[in-house]
């Protein structure tokens, strides 16, 4: 998953007529447990909304305690009983890489519509890195599915011994994945591909505000051969469904990505029966743009970094921190960068970015706005709400001056485009401003000096810097936050840490 410089990806070709793709015709949505697709026990369902017209999509099954129990017993027997775990790992290789032939092909299109009109993302977005890169990590772990190794250990025993100690690495059992609705197929598959290719079950509750991604992917579970069992998907509010799955004995794992508080919540739960956790959580990332920065091109990585998929990104680059030296002279050319940009439908191929994904964030950053004004901040450009034919939940960017890392837009995390501009004076003020926050998820630097780039690297306590560039991204490589931002790897080899457990099995050699 990577992206061109300072610009968000356009459709290609044909333009895209927008009619199609809020007449794409979606069925209602149903829970799939044990290898069937169901309505909830009590027929309880809730309404998914478009957040570009404001209307209704389709019903979703609501699940209820009973319904999520269900998908635990249907987990638990099919990892102690079912085929999933005994299988060889190039057996569980070929339905993996099944699953990337039909999310690039025969699904790919219903994949598209399904994540713009529920969240807002921009179809060109989806079409051009979404598909490919899930795609893409699926068939980077089936190459896992053969590789994940033991050891033989060198031990000693007492004289006349003759001992062998060695080492397996082993599925956990059953991975619960609770995921965010801001990349709701990116950040779910992040989880899915490493969980099933070590050979654990799985359950998946999407969030409430776009499950319908989610509904497909269990389809082509379904139809790629997952054993019944070994992939539930169970949707519904956290209160219920959410709270049953971090706090049932009998699941191994929960993997998170959502706001700190909510992770925090999880893991309190969670440690009652000692389950693992992975937490990929909030931030509110610093991009450092030095005196000695290609000016132009750190423009448009900054807005890049801050306004791409409307903001609603954990490691969006939040905080824009620029030497005092050529304050002036960037945010000029920053404002009328941003000044640019078309907020528009999703399915325009001209669009810069699209609606905030529900009405309740949509409020949240216009009350981030008020309260940049309130505490004194230059609103230099932006901070209205904006609609499309009358209709959406769309918000201009954002951009404060003269803003101060103790102001509100500047501490929390908003998940809207409302950027804070700091000024600082040298090397040590930036790191220093940088590392001010109870967040350690991701952050930038701009300079055209490498060393420069590599000091600052080092000493920034966040769990991805990007020099010189933003939001790249790959299965291979691990990424995860620091501080309040989380704890866990996903991607890469070190996303088999937290899947798997290793077992130490001894022998005697005697004759």
């Amino acid at each position: 998953m990577a992206h061109t410089l300072g610009n968000i990806k356009k459709a290609s070709s044909s333009a895209i007529n927008s009619e199609k793709g809020h007449n794409y015709p979606i069925e209602p949505g149903k829970l799939y447990i044990n290898g069937k697709f169901k309505d909830a026990s009590n027929g309880k369902t809730f309404d998914t909304i478009n957040p570009t017209t404001e209307q209704v999509i389709t019903q979703i099954a609501e699940a209820t305690t009973a319904d999520t129990l269900e998908a635990i017993a249907s987990a638990k027997e099919a990892f102690e009983n079912g085929p999933w775990g005994k299988m060889k790992g190039s057996e569980r290789a070929k339905i993996l890489n099944r699953i990337a032939d039909l999310i690039e092909g025969k699904y790919a299109e219903e994949l598209a519509h399904r994540e713009v009109v529920d969240m807002g993302k921009l179809y060109s977005d989806v079409t051009h890195i979404d598909i490919p890169h899930i795609a893409n990590m699926f068939r980077y772990y089936a190459g896992w599915t053969t590789k994940l190794e033991g050891s033989v250990k060198p031990v000693e025993g007492i004289p006349g011994e003759d001992l062998m100690a060695w080492t397996r690495r082993e599925a956990l059992g059953i991975v619960a994945a609770i995921t965010p609705f801001n990349f709701p197929l990116i950040l779910t598959v992040s989880k899915i591909a490493p969980a099933l290719a070590s050979g654990n079950c799985f359950i998946h509750k999407p969030a409430s505000q776009t499950p319908l991604s989610a509904i497909t992917i269990a389809k082509i579970m379904d139809e790629a051969g997952m054993p019944p069992g070994s992939y539930n998907l169970i949707i519904g509010p956290g209160e219920t469904v959410g709270n049953v799955l971090t706090s049932h004995p009998d699941i191994d794992k929960v993997a998170f990505t959502g706001s700190t508080k909510v992770g925090q919540s999880i893991v309190r739960d969670s440690a009652l029966t000692m389950k693992h956790t992975t937490m990929e959580l909030g931030g509110k990332s610093p991009n450092i743009v030095f005196a000695d920065a290609d000016i132009d091109r750190a423009v448009n990585l900054a807005f890049f970094a801050m306004f791409w998929n409307k903001s609603e990104v954990c490691v969006a680059g939040t905080r824009l921190l620029v030497e005092k030296s050529i304050y002036k002279e960037f945010t000029e050319k920053f404002i009328e960068r941003v000044k640019q940009a078309k907020v528009g439908d999703p399915f325009d191929s001209e669009s810069t970015y699209g609606p905030m994904s529900s009405k309740g964030a949509w409020q949240k950053t216009l009350d981030f706005i008020q309260s940049g004004i309130d505490e004194g901040a230059t609103l230099a450009t932006g901070g209205k709400a904006l609609q499309v034919n009358g209709k959406g939940w769309f918000i201009e960017p954002t951009v404060f001056l003269n803003a101060t890392n103790d102001m509100k837009i500047a501490r929390e995390e908003i998940f809207g485009p409302v950027l804070p501009i700091i000024p600082f004076n040298d090397f040590e003020d930036a790191i220093r401003i940088a590392n001010d926050t109870p967040y350690g998820l991701a952050s930038g630097v701009q300079t055209r000096d490498l060393k420069k780039a590599i000091r600052a690297a080092n000493r920034i306590k966040a769990g991805t810097v990007w020099t010189n560039t933003w939001h790249h991204y790959s299965p291979s490589a691990p990424f995860g936050g620091f501080k309040l931002s989380g704890y866990g790897r996903e991607h890469g080899i070190e996303s088999f840490e937290s899947y798997t457990q290793y077992k130490t099995i001894w022998t005697d050699l005697y004759e």
